[in-house]
């Protein structure tokens, strides 16, 4: 492929990307400072909250070499391509797309941060997203190159940073922030997951990794704490069988908690002009 060609081909998905970005209200990046504080299941079970109170939701698994949507919505198929277009998963009515569908169980994706922000391009120049009142983007841990590529090119309106209570993940959970801010990413919240455990033997809150980090970070840097989520252990336990567990268990504390941060975004979107 010459130069020309490959710039004309270049300007034909930023036009594509452009189109479906065109049709997408709100787009929200889900993501954190360090692993392992849940944004995946923060990024799945907003969807399903947003979808039960009556918007159209997908989520955009941008976590190339560790993807885990699929796994936590039940579906292991391949991808299927109709007159060259990506038609997405859809799970009790939320669309979504995932690296994780190209590959066979367990294979590594050992590729280098471009090729990685290429699969971002494609998900969202090449995929049959159709109107969307929200796209959830689960990101990658850190702030490399997925970011970027998200920031620049799906434009997110809101930034959802997980951290939780613990220290070192407050910490890089400010690293998030900065960088949301660097992207000029316009609204931006911290939810503070595995905020305290219930115990179900004597009823006593302990606060396993320390308690407030997330709401003191957002006092700190003067962006909005959207809420707590307190730990249970259905979520792990229903997220490996690919139930969302919101869907599952609405009336517990868990599912009241995203039902608040969802209305704390609405009400932040809404406002804008």
């Amino acid at each position: 492929m010459n130069v020309e060609t490959k710039q004309k081909a270049m300007e034909e998905q930023e036009q594509r990307i452009s189109e479906t970005v065109a049709h997408i209200a709100h787009r929200i990046a889900v993501f954190s400072g360090k692993g392992g504080v849940g944004k995946t299941t923060v990024s799945v079970n907003l969807a399903y909250v947003f979808q039960m109170e009556g918007s159209s939701a997908g989520i955009l698994d941008a976590d190339v070499t560790g993807p885990n949507v699929p796994k936590m919505l039940g579906i292991d198929d391949q991808l299927i391509m109709l007159n060259n277009r990506i038609l997405p998963f859809e799970k009790l009515g939320v669309k979504m797309i995932s690296m994780a569908s190209l590959l066979q169980k367990g294979q590594p994706l050992i590729w280098r941060g471009p090729m990685r922000s290429k699969v971002i391009h494609q998900f969202l120049a090449d995929v049959e997203w159709g109107p969307l009142d929200y796209m959830i983007a689960d990101l990658p841990p850190g702030t490399g190159d997925e970011i970027l590529s998200i920031g620049q090119q799906m434009k997110p309106d809101y930034a959802v940073i997980v951290t939780t209570p613990q220290e070192v993940s407050v910490m890089d959970a400010e690293r998030a922030v900065r960088m949301a801010q660097e992207l000029h990413i316009p609204n931006i919240g911290i939810v503070e997951n595995m905020s305290g455990l219930l115990c179900p033997y004597c009823g006593k809150d302990i606060d396993m990794f320390g308690k407030d980090g997330g709401k003191h970070l957002a006092q700190d840097l003067g962006v909005t704490f959207l809420g707590s989520i307190p730990i249970d252990i259905d979520v792990r336990i229903l997220s490996d069988k690919g139930r969302p567990f919101v869907v599952e268990k609405g009336d517990s504390a868990v599912a009241k908690s995203y039902t608040s941060i969802v209305a704390r975004i609405h009400s932040q979107l809404n406002a804008q002009p």
